[in-house]
């Protein structure tokens, strides 16, 4: 939700044109740089793309699984209706076929997941009957659900299944066109994995008893990528065997076959690489995808197979070895004995810095000042180039036993870490060619003065850029990074209030609340008013409301209040409860700001926390959302849900809470979770996680904009947001 304001706060003023900020404010993010770019409305329409299915209860939010994952298609109608704009969470852009029965889109999960169903957003030539089925290998597909439409309404088809691949089969045409899809959605569960069930073995040492050609290589098993694969020469037996680093607890192997699979194999592993003791033996009928179930601790784990399926070699796309204890996240405390971090605050250098507009300020220093949201970038003036590298001078010569990595988009596949003693002299005490960005946590020893990172391969068009470069280790002239000494919340002692008990006409209390004026953004049409639009009714209710009239330019008013100059809190429960207007272009909010903003950080790097926004048009539905430089607008990191029974949250009051801890944040609807944002899962899959530090609450009602759409003639005024109370725990 925008936030903006033409008068002072005590602090630098939020100007209606400086900072736009909010859930339905596009950031793509060009790696290397973040560029602002104008919102798309029809993106944002998807801008959560978390959908629950209605009338159907669920314990979580359901999400979308598909959203930018490999789709296919019997056949497209030309170039510019491919499969993949279906699930490119683009409502303006959209798969069409050939004019032809049947047709199919089949999207690939990357991997077995729970799907609850599927969403259909169908274009004009719609499909009159279909099915929805389901794979495990992308070839042999099971029907979970039959549909039929007699329009192009949007559909929503429940299914129970787990599976990696999804399909729409159509099987007859509507129209004389072909098949046609704005949106196809797989809906299902995405949570983090368990603890004791993390994938150890992506980008790890990978070696083979054979290749079948230098494309086919045995790193290709380990690289995370469905698309390249380990094949073997054409005999028996063959393996592959992956060096973890160091012995790890494992729990099971997960082996996702080519056509040329093994009927019959063993599972090995190994406290040394070369003597092996077989944990567990399998056989397989098909390509489709196995698990193996392990309970050993071993540093080296094999395949290690003695019968083929076919003339041809052994292959796997993933040789997949998860166990550990679940950790994503580097460690606050030293990992071992008088382990520090040594980096924070150090002198950096680079081989090229941002300085621009798109990446004010991107120095090598932002690597190492302990603040997610900063981060390093490579010039582009000169145009980016594979070769680079950002160092650290330690001050004093120090043991190196962990490198922590949080990679902006533009991150390096190719790199080294690397010691000296002199800045001059390097030695790599680590070497990969299959960076994978996110998050890296690297186990490392080396010694030396001076660390650096040497850049050989870049992901993508841009240049490298990282927001933390974490060095970890013994000796050296470590300095403590500040802290902010919070103390775990108690989410039952009530720290701030305000029930709204006040008499009828009266305004907030301006002790708890500051009234922002001025213009909405997001191509809102309201214009927020000092006074007048909020009130009490003294009934123990605010009322925050909406009106069709002019002021500020604008033909509609409403209102927007924080706590910015009154109460700023870190971690603890904080809840509404609200009951929310229904009509075509009112967007209310229940949400928080990072109070840096206030100090001028800008959006998204002081970070966002949306617990509720309802779109007028459709209040069976309700969004809840993270915003950072690495996720943020239409890419915001959140969960849609409804209440149980599918009923609209505009026929009365319901409270929306989010109970924020140093772990992450938990939604709640109704003290019903409904979504989590695990701190762990967040780094590991979007970016930085950027919420420990204080924030300050908003209570708003917009008027149209980008992602509800304007008003129209169906639009009741006046409308109101009312709010019973705001409460927060700590």
């Amino acid at each position: 939700m925008a936030l903006t304001s033409s008068r002072a706060l005590g602090a630098p003023s939020r100007s209606t044109t400086s900072h736009p900020v909010g859930p339905d404010t596009g950031h793509p993010t060009g790696p290397g740089v973040r560029r602002v770019a104008a919102v798309l409305a029809a993106a944002l329409v998807l801008a959560l793309a978390l959908l629950a299915l209605p009338g159907h209860a669920a314990q979580a939010a359901s999400v979308v699984l598909s959203q930018g994952k490999t789709t296919t298609a019997s056949s497209v109608e030309n170039v510019a209706t491919p499969a993949s704009s279906a699930t490119d969470g683009d409502l303006g852009t959209r798969w069409s076929s050939q004019a032809a029965d049947p047709q199919w889109i089949a999207v690939d999960l990357g991997a077995a997941k729970a799907v609850t169903g599927v969403h259909l957003a169908w274009e004009t030539a719609y499909a009159s009957a279909y099915q929805i089925q389901t794979s495990d290998d992308g070839s042999t597909w099971t029907t979970k659900a039959t549909g039929t439409a007699s329009s192009s309404t949007a559909q929503d088809v429940a299914v129970t299944a787990t599976a990696r691949y999804v399909r729409l089969y159509a099987t007859a045409r509507a129209t004389q066109w072909g098949v046609s899809l704005w949106e196809f959605q797989v809906l299902g569960a995405d949570a983090a994995p368990p603890a004791g069930d993390t994938l150890l073995s992506q980008g790890k040492a990978t070696t083979a008893s054979s290749v079948e050609n230098a494309g086919t290589p045995a790193s290709a098993a380990t690289d995370g990528n469905t698309g390249t694969r380990w094949s073997s020469a054409y005999a028996d037996p063959q393996w592959l065997a992956v060096d973890l680093g160091s012995a790890q607890p494992l729990s099971r192997v997960h082996l996702v076959w080519e056509t040329a699979y093994a009927t019959q194999y063993q599972i090995q592993t190994s406290d040394n690489g070369s003597t092996w003791t077989t944990r567990a033996t399998g056989t397989a009928s098909s390509s489709a995808p196995q698990d193996v179930a392990l309970s050993v601790t071993a540093r080296y784990v094999r395949l290690y197979s003695t019968a083929r399926a076919t003339q041809y070699g052994v292959s796997l796309w993933e040789f997949q070895v998860y166990g550990g204890d679940g950790s994503t996240t580097p460690p606050t405390d030293p990992p071992s004995g008088d382990t520090k971090l040594l980096s924070y605050g150090k002198p950096a250098t680079a081989s090229t810095y941002q300085d621009d507009g798109q990446c004010p300020g991107c120095t090598p220093a932002k690597a190492f000042d302990a603040d997610p949201a900063s981060r390093w970038a490579t010039n582009a003036t000169t145009g980016w180039t594979d070769a680079g590298w950002i160092q650290v001078d330690l001050a004093k010569t120090a043991h190196v036993s962990q490198v922590v990595l949080q990679w902006d988009p533009a991150y390096a596949t190719g790199y080294q870490v690397q010691v000296s003693d002199d800045a001059q002299n390097w030695r790599t005490i680590y070497t990969t060619t299959t960076g994978k960005g996110l998050t890296e946590k690297l186990d490392v020893s080396g010694d030396g003065r001076y660390v650096r990172l040497n850049l050989t391969k870049r992901s993508g068009p841009y240049g490298y850029s990282l927001y933390t470069f974490d060095v970890y280790g013994t000796g050296g002239d470590p300095v403590a990074p500040p802290t902010s000494n919070v103390p775990d919340p108690n989410f039952t002692h009530l720290a701030w209030s305000d029930e709204f008990d006040g008499a009828n006409g009266s305004g907030p209390d301006t002790s708890k609340w500051t009234i922002d004026s001025g213009t909405g953004q997001n191509g809102e049409q309201e214009y927020y008013t000092p006074s007048g639009n909020a009130k009490l009714d003294g009934q123990g209710h605010l009322v925050i409301e909406a009106r069709k009239e002019s002021a500020g330019g604008r033909d509609y008013t409403s209102a927007r209040l924080n706590t910015s100059n009154t109460f700023m809190f870190q971690y603890g429960r904080v809840e509404a409860r609200i009951k929310v207007p229904e009509g075509q272009g009112f967007w209310p909010a229940f949400w928080m700001m990072g109070s840096n903003f206030l100090t001028g950080t800008p959006w998204p790097q002081n970070g966002e926390v949306d617990i509720m926004e309802v779109l007028g048009k459709d209040t069976t539905t309700s969004y809840s959302t993270l915003h950072a430089p690495a996720y943020n607008g239409g890419g915001g990191y959140g969960g849609s849900y409804g209440l149980p029974d599918g009923s609209k949250l505009s026929g009365g009051f319901h409270t929306w809470a989010a109970e924020w801890d140093k772990t992450g944040i938990r939604y709640y609807l109704d003290d019903r979770l409904v979504f989590t944002a695990d701190k762990a899962t967040v780094e590991a899959t979007r970016g930085p996680w950027i919420y420990d530090h204080p924030f300050y609450v908003i209570l708003n009602l917009a008027v149209g904009g980008d992602w509800p759409g304007n008003v129209d003639a169906t639009t009741p005024f006046p409308a109101q947001m009312v709010v019973d109370y705001v409460r927060v725990y700590r």
